[in-house]
């Protein structure tokens, strides 16, 4: 080949090239790359692993009806093993040589705020799937998860009612990381507006992965002694199991001193005998036993799924809360997508705003236009000795999340984007 010729073609590469990279990523191909974050390992794999199985099947499931645009959705899984800044390193790993339009992930607020400066630097989308302690607001992220005033606050005013046992005193026990710092420091100041003392509220943390809860629970029953109390457990991870564990031994049972969870789900009780945690409660916005047409066909959906996929314990896979919230967030992305007529974030942010999808809870969900959270339902559910949820409370209708609380001092006005 003449000289002339091969620089002719390198050209011709050359400009190839920079018409392909000029793309859109998700355009660069035959498929639409998604990204999915979250830990297959360490101390948060019992919580996550179940939602980047479940958000395979919401891919796969709009796969099988035409995809979006017309294109099929790759998925992208990746592994941050419980390691925060690991987060970090693996969302930029998705974004920026994975090329994903979109990443599905996170769980503790620690990986969350791990990854946020790299979806801001890079202009991408993260969907959340999990209640969190509020006092954020991101362009880049849409946060399908409860905000406090749609989980950790009404749980709380429901405890303090005739009806939710009238507890005067409170153990504010969680892992000691962002999330249940800042929910308990939001819970102190409403229990404050209610004329609690802070001689009647004990806050107690321990590391992720703790399982010595001798002690812990011991003191429970001591700061009992003082009057009607109530524990909020803001526990994530396994450390759940040997917490529920300890509860049993000690014979604490709820009629005694009740524990409302805001981290325990269906899931994490596939883990324990729930036969001594009979009548303790836990705080979502979706439980598997919640009865419509709608909630039939996702449980149904996903036993099959689980069945097919040979998951560990097919057999007895449970839908939880966050499992919900994931495969809302996908449906509501698609959506936005195809009202954008296109995957670049900006476009698809504006699409966003106002989309509805009918879920699982039974209600019909709304990403509301200025917050980027979702419009949901409080229900508050009691442990059943087969490991499910008696729904004891719950709001008539969807509550607009408050990401800011009112209960901080500052947060006059900070409510939209």
């Amino acid at each position: 080949m003449s000289r002339r010729l091969i620089l002719k073609a390198t050209a011709l590469g050359a400009f190839t090239l920079a018409a392909s990279s000029w793309l859109p990523p998700a355009f660069a191909a035959d498929t639409i790359k998604v990204g999915i974050l979250h830990s297959l390992s360490g101390t948060m794999a019992i919580s996550e692993t179940s939602l980047k199985d479940v958000a395979l099947m919401a891919i796969e499931e709009i796969n099988a009806n035409g995809g979006v645009m017309g294109k099929k959705l790759e998925p992208v899984v990746v592994d941050p093993a419980s390691n925060w800044p690991l987060f970090a390193e693996r969302a930029r790993q998705l974004i920026s040589q994975d090329k994903v339009s979109v990443v599905f992930g996170c769980w503790t607020s620690v990986s969350r705020k791990s990854v946020l400066p790299v979806f801001k630097e890079l202009n991408s989308l993260l969907f959340y799937p999990v209640q969190y302690e509020g006092e954020e607001l991101e362009k880049n992220v849409f946060y399908t998860g409860a905000a406090p005033n749609q989980q950790a606050i009404p749980a709380v005013e429901y405890l303090m009612s005739k009806e939710g046992g009238e507890a005067k005193r409170f153990v504010l026990l969680g892992t000691d990381y962002v999330y249940p710092r800042t929910t308990n420091k939001i819970l102190r100041a409403f229990l404050h507006s209610k004329g609690v003392k802070d001689s009647d509220i004990d806050e107690v943390y321990t590391p992720f992965g703790h399982s010595d809860y001798q002690t812990i629970v011991a003191n429970i029953k001591r700061f009992s002694a003082g009057g009607k109390t109530a524990v909020i457990s803001t526990i994530n991870g396994d450390s759940n199991v040997p917490f529920y564990k300890e509860l049993g031994n000690a014979g604490l049972k709820a009629t005694d001193v009740p524990v409302v969870a805001f981290s325990v789900g269906e899931e994490e009780l596939r883990g324990v005998d729930t036969k001594p945690l009979v009548g303790h409660l836990a705080a979502w916005n979706y439980f598997q036993s919640v009865k419509n047409p709608v909630n039939a066909d996702f449980i149904k959906k996903w036993k099959a799924y689980a069945v097919a996929k040979k998951l560990p314990n097919a057999s007895t896979v449970v839908t939880n809360d966050p499992m919900e919230a994931t495969y809302v967030g996908i449906h509501m992305w698609k959506q936005a997508v195809e009202k954008a007529k296109s995957t670049d974030t900006d476009k698809v942010i504006a699409a966003m705003a106002g989309q509805t999808f009918k879920a699982p809870s039974g209600y019909t969900l709304k990403m509301d236009e200025t917050n980027h959270h979702l419009h949901k339902p409080v229900m508050i559910g009691e442990i059943r000795a087969n490991g499910q949820f008696n729904v004891v409370w719950k709001t008539k209708e969807p509550i607009r999340a408050q990401p800011w609380s009112p209960y901080i001092k500052g947060n006059e006005g900070k409510q939209k984007m």
